[in-house]
């Protein structure tokens, strides 16, 4: 194994480019008939293809809030050192707003230990300001009406979900199809070898008694045309069972019908309480005495639900995980990095260079505590992982081809009690240190010299 230092900015960090995302590639079936075919067909056929979102222009604004760069100066036109004093003088003067007119509102839940959003005005907004938080009947991007009506048969749009289900369904089909050439290869060299003997199959067995039993006679009635009833009723079933399972409709639904949208977003506490303190844009709700909570108790509130029963705040320690998990979250949002929940990969965090809609994420965080000062020497620290659950996690990252970040915080010893700087949290997280290295796994028979 290997340690060295995790570039610092997004800017240095190459990242896989996804194909489309599934929105417009993908489709092997399509590809081939359109080689085979003409050239207008191919045209037509690329014309009916639905377009692509411009996420680029949805998802423009990095975060919540905005920002007014300054022009960049280039020293051998002297116009542009006016224009920057300029914006600089005008924007002191007359400080343009960074902040929206409205806070977003969210409520506390202490049941799932998160905080939701339930104005669907905001949940847009800070998915594509930023990609927080995830869809509460959605694997991430909140779609649930949008994959209701499709299956409704209200609108005919297609989502990301439908295209991933599509490729999915593809990529079985051309493996089932591989599978079948193997084997009827396989057979073909037997019977030419003679060691395969050709016998009746059960599809052959089945045909022959079919003929019979279509050449008998009906019972109880002298009419043999007539159709059975029950099996006609069991076919209408299995073709709307099978249009269910599609998203499609047999009979068009009604365009009255209405939806209401029974999902929402669902936030981290360390997402919840960036956008609270980190950035200002967004109020919590204790439903408990529907009154908004101070950044100060949400600040408790967060540590002392990081704990499993939750714990008193009278004994949290600089060491809770809500701590160790927001000052990695806050360390590289403040870097430009889109951080996301790592729990799929058996990690802490997954950090993108835009967001999950341009790329993969292509490192996987684990955070790490680290004792390293002398007043931890003699206290009672918590049991540190195995070497093999570090061997399984490094694993896991190298199957599914991201990068393994170990993150050390230097937990700094607990403030004390009644002091100014408790009820600080500034200089509560400025006691934090973050160290990165990139692990990668060290395999014998392609690194050895």
């Amino acid at each position: 194994m290997t340690g060295d230092r995790a570039p610092a900015n997004g800017s240095s960090v190459s990242t896989i480019q996804a194909e489309g995302n599934g929105h417009v590639a993908g489709d092997s079936n399509g590809q081939d008939s359109q080689n085979t075919s003409s050239k207008p067909a191919s045209k037509s056929a690329a014309s009916k293809r639905p377009k692509r979102p411009n996420y680029a222009q949805i998802h423009e604004r990095p975060l919540p809030i905005v920002t007014y760069p300054l022009p960049a100066f280039v020293p051998h036109n002297p116009l542009s050192l006016l224009r920057v004093a300029y914006l600089m003088v005008s924007q002191y003067f007359f400080p343009p707003p960074s902040h929206p007119p409205k806070r977003h509102v969210a409520y506390l839940s202490y049941d799932t230990r998160s905080v939701h959003v339930t104005d669907w005005a905001s949940v847009r907004a800070l998915w594509e300001q930023g990609f927080f938080g995830k869809g509460s009947l959605s694997r991430s991007e909140p779609t649930w009406l949008d994959r209701e009506k499709n299956r409704r048969g209200l609108s005919g749009q297609l989502l990301a979900e439908d295209y991933t289900q599509k490729r999915r369904q593809e990529r079985r089909d051309f493996k089932n199809e591989r599978a079948r050439k193997e084997r009827e290869a396989i057979e073909d060299q037997l019977r030419k070898e003679g060691k395969l003997v050709d016998e009746p199959t059960v599809d052959a067995t089945a045909a022959l008694h079919s003929s019979i039993s279509s050449s008998a006679p009906a019972a109880g009635n002298g009419n043999s045309s007539a159709p059975d009833s029950s099996a006609t009723a069991v076919d209408q079933s299995g073709l709307k069972k099978l249009d269910a399972q599609h998203g499609q409709v047999s009979q068009p639904a009604a365009d009255s019908e209405t939806l209401d949208n029974e999902e929402h977003l669902q936030l981290a506490l360390e997402e919840a309480f960036f956008l609270s303190y980190g950035l200002g844009v967004l109020d919590i709700v204790d439903p408990k005495t529907n009154n908004s909570v101070d950044v100060q108790d949400f600040f408790r509130l967060c540590r002392s639900l990081s704990y499993f029963p939750p714990a008193d705040t009278a004994t949290l320690r600089p060491d809770d995980s809500f701590l160790l998990k927001y000052v990695v979250y806050h360390h590289f949002r403040s870097r430009g990095w889109v951080v996301r929940d790592g729990v799929k990969f058996s990690v802490d965090f997954m950090i993108y260079n835009r967001g999950p809609v341009f790329s993969h994420a292509e490192f996987a965080v684990q955070i790490i505590p680290s004792y390293s000062h002398p007043y931890w020497d003699d206290k009672e620290k918590p049991d540190q992982n195995p070497w093999w659950w570090l061997y399984c996690v490094s694993r896991v990252q190298s199957n599914v081809l991201k990068t393994l970040v170990l993150v050390y915080v230097d937990v700094p010893p607990p403030l004390e009690k009644g002091a100014e700087s408790e009820r600080d949290i500034g200089a509560l997280l400025k006691s934090f240190k973050v160290r990165e290295f990139v692990l990668k796994r060290w395999v014998a028979n392609r690194m050895r010299n």
